[in-house]
């Protein structure tokens, strides 16, 4: 026996399989809440930075390290994001939870250190003399990590967007 499909079937398909413009944009609130924390940190840290240094750094915007931390912003931001939509109780926002604790220690800590053994390396390398091999290598990044400050306004930051991305919804 064949299948007959009516017109109104068919129209029905058709229709539910154009995208509208709003399902284009992903509905998931922790995925934008992380997304939008991460921008709105690295945004901030031009600011800061000219408040610190009392100059315009555009590059501030793409770099590690600085006020606030992009990174636990992101990862506060999912974390609290995925505890106000699912609760606190499931798998993801343990998952999420621990994540950030990693993260923002792993800032405090490694990455905050081995940007401290590349000051001091840099700062060696210029005191060589200019015949010496490594006085014309380029200068290590030494804005890897973050001082606990930093972290905690990233943190803060993060917890705030997924604030108020859920209440905007």
């Amino acid at each position: 026996m064949d299948e007959v499909i009516t017109v109104a079937d068919a129209t029905r398909t058709t229709s539910s399989a154009t995208a509208t413009p709003t399902s284009l944009l992903p509905s998931n609130l922790p995925l934008l809440s992380a997304v939008l924390a991460c921008a709105l940190a690295q945004f901030l840290k031009l600011f800061t930075t000219w408040y610190k240094e009392k100059r315009w750094d555009s590059k501030r915007m793409l770099d590690s390290g600085g006020m606030p931390s992009s990174h636990s912003a992101t990862v506060m931001a999912l974390a609290v994001a995925i505890g106000l939509q699912e609760g606190t109780g499931g798998p993801a926002f343990a998952m999420a939870v621990v994540l950030a604790c990693v993260v923002m220690y792993d800032a405090t800590g490694v990455r905050l250190h081995a940007g401290r053994q590349a000051e001091l390396l840099n700062q060696i390398v210029c005191e060589l003399p200019s015949e010496h091999p490594l006085s014309n290598i380029r200068p290590l990044r030494d804005s890897l990590g973050h001082t606990p400050l930093q972290v905690a306004a990233g943190a803060v930051l993060g917890c705030i967007v997924a604030f108020l991305m859920r209440n905007s919804k």
